[in-house]
């Protein structure tokens, strides 16, 4: 049996509750994405546990969704599920508009590509006719703060503005939905802290459905509209807290400090129930 799914609201202090829909809204309701009793296993049917397991979640349009878990509990690869860079095993994965843009914890910029170039690229596979390419990874830059930019070169920038170059460059996708990979794992505490804030007013100003992985919980809770915890292996969802906390907030707000710790109590638990260290 699966645990049970339950969700709580950030600073409202009372008991977690059952919610009226297992990792969604309504049925009926629109959505960005949904992920309807997924498994996932890798080689040959019985001959490895599952990944993932009977997962089901729905993103609204809009919507800010972190996935958090322990290391190795399938968060990654229900990202590239729906992405549709694999397949699920079984269930079914629905993502009703253009196909979602993906970011890495890597950059993977091109190196012998200007900044600009590189955004152009997302530009030339939507087939945008050549001459408002540059206007329009211009316009991408300055949304991310790189105005300027067009012309350097990757290794001209710094961590920070690598990772700035790949969101515009996923953004000239123009999907509805945006998945993020621990796109920030990799960098300082200052620079993560200053893309963090950009992120909720990119997200903020453009509408976009974001479906961000990460295990930092602080960071979770700084970003998300709603927290789905991931049991480890195999992956289940097995509880939810809808964040209420106000936009703009800070890694070190005392609400954000206060739901971490009831988080990081729940993965802890999580873990341990599961046998890991």
């Amino acid at each position: 049996m699966s645990p049970a799914l339950t969700t709580a609201k950030a600073g409202t202090g009372g008991a977690p509750g059952r919610g009226p829909e297992p990792g969604g809204g309504p049925a009926g309701a629109p959505v960005a994405v949904r992920i309807g009793q997924v498994h996932k296993s890798f080689g040959r049917p019985g001959s490895a546990p599952p990944v993932l397991e009977d997962i089901t979640l729905d993103v609204r349009p809009g919507e800010f969704v972190c996935l958090l878990g322990a290391s190795g509990c399938g968060k990654s690869t229900l990202l590239n599920l729906v992405a549709g860079l694999d397949r699920p095993t079984a269930g079914r994965i629905e993502v009703p508009g253009r196909r979602p843009a993906l970011m890495f914890q890597e950059h993977a910029l091109f190196p012998w590509l200007t900044a600009g170039r590189n955004v152009e690229l997302a530009l030339r596979l939507r087939k945008v006719p050549r001459a408002e390419r540059r206007p329009e990874a211009e316009r991408l830059l300055e949304l991310v703060r790189l105005g300027g930019a067009y012309g350097k070169r990757v290794h001209e920038l710094s961590g920070g503005m690598r990772q700035r170059v790949a969101l515009a460059r996923a953004l000239a996708q123009a999907s509805d939905v945006l998945l993020m990979d621990e796109p920030f794992a990799a960098l300082d505490a200052i620079t993560r802290d200053v893309l963090h804030g950009e992120l909720t007013r990119i997200w903020s100003e453009t509408g976009v459905s974001i479906l961000f992985v990460t295990h930092n919980v602080r960071e979770a809770v700084r970003l998300a509209q709603r927290v789905v915890l991931l049991s480890s292996r195999p992956g289940r969802v097995v509880r939810e807290w809808t964040v209420d906390i106000p936009q703009p907030r800070r890694i070190e707000d005392a609400e954000v400090a206060d739901l971490s710790v009831e988080i990081t109590e729940e993965l802890r638990r999580e873990i341990r129930r599961h046998g890991q260290h």
